[in-house]
């Protein structure tokens, strides 16, 4: 290429039969289940997935009655397991009654533990997310798909993608240097063919649709086959994946995971309040980059504080950034989760290909309901 880039940033996704991300789907099928008889379930769902055995555990109470042994297979059927390649195993408990009495309160709900959150928007793309995390992203969201429909002949579906990128001095991204791809696959498949067809079919309208170069190297399966995959080739875990939920590796994160958790538990309620934020402050131009930092008491019913970081590029005062933000958004979590309608929500369908876009179903915190406001209150400051 010919650009003097000040930096090469990279970022990764996993795709849908990742163990990691297999252990998500399952939490987050459980706390759908809970949620969709009793709105007011209270779960916190863990799934381990070791070898020929997987175990959901963590603390729910619930009105509902879910059989999380079909949960799981509901995930592990489409993606061509059997029955019998897996012994799953319940160890669910009931929520801590400290706990319990913390988040319950009359008329209103508090944070189910302390903790930082962060949100992160930029506008280097239509999504509001960094390039080389979107694009990986997509890539593997396009060839899962591909692989499900059986037009990617071999391929099979744990899988990871790593982009490069190119950013110039102002941070804004100038191109893609290269695209490694890890791909289980059947063990005849022919790798190279296999690699060609991804590019043709993913990769190259990827680089059209971001406008990007398409001259990067493509590296698929380099150094050898992987035709053992998923969680009898490698452990998974829920929330091992946090950067790939999130900003892959660009925006910060507050270290809580997201799948399995239900709406009082701010690691994810806050993180996607943040991401709101930032999102619609940016898409109304007040700066190109912003970060939101919230955190929580246990118990509170609002954040105990806010920072904001526009990385030097507002276009008003940051002081006045504040006062738009507050007058805007009731922290209240009662208030978010009505907003977010997260009772509700189908979480189930955003445990895998990022939390922070609309891939697989239309996310509430992803809308960009506030831009008109904020521009309004833009011109009264």
């Amino acid at each position: 290429m010919n650009v003097k880039p000040l930096s090469i940033i990279t970022s990764e996704s996993v795709g849908i039969g990742h163990p990691d991300k297999i252990c998500d789907q399952i939490a987050d099928n459980v706390l759908t289940k809970c949620l969709s008889v009793d709105p007011n379930s209270r779960v916190a769902c863990e799934v381990f997935a070791c070898n020929r055995l997987i175990v959901i555990g963590g603390e729910i109470t619930t009105k509902a009655y879910v059989d999380v042994i079909r949960c799981a297979w509901e995930v592990l059927l489409p993606l061509g397991y059997k029955e019998n390649d897996f012994d799953i195993m319940n160890n669910i408990n009931h929520q801590s009654s400290e706990i319990s009495a913390m988040v319950n309160k009359k008329n209103k709900l508090g944070a189910g533990d302390i903790g930082v959150m962060y949100g992160y928007a930029t506008n280097e793309t239509p999504e509001y997310l960094p390039l080389p995390y979107i694009f990986a992203t997509k890539a593997l969201f396009h060839i899962n798909n591909l692989t499900f429909k059986k037009k990617l002949k071999g391929a099979k579906f744990d899988s990871k993608c790593q982009v490069s990128a190119y950013y110039d001095e102002a941070m804004k991204p100038v191109g893609i240097d290269n695209v490694i791809i890890s791909l289980q696959h059947e063990k005849n498949a022919d790798l190279k063919k296999l690699s060609n067809e991804i590019k043709e079919k993913v990769l190259l309208p990827l680089a059209v649709e971001y406008k990007v170069n398409k001259d990067f190297d493509v590296y698929l399966n380099q150094n050898g086959t992987f035709i053992v995959g998923g969680p009898i080739g490698d452990t998974g875990l829920t929330g091992r994946k946090l950067m790939v939920d999130t900003y892959g590796t660009i925006g910060r994160h507050g270290g809580g995971a997201f799948s399995g958790k239900d709406y009082t538990k701010v690691d994810r309620t806050g993180a996607y309040l943040a991401r709101y934020i930032a999102k619609n402050l940016v898409a109304a131009r007040v700066a190109d980059r912003i970060e939101i930092q919230l955190a929580y008491n246990i118990g509170s019913e609002k954040p105990v504080s806010m920072y904001v970081d526009t990385f030097n590029t507002h276009k008003i005062k940051k002081e006045n950034i504040y006062k738009i933000i507050n007058e805007l958004i009731d922290f209240s979590l009662t208030n978010i989760v009505s907003m977010f309608q997260l009772k509700s929500f189908n979480y189930s369908k955003c445990s895998v290909y990022g939390h922070f876009n609309n891939l697989t179903i239309n996310k509430p915190w992803e809308e960009l309901n506030l831009v008109d406001k904020i521009k309004v209150l833009m011109k009264k400051r």
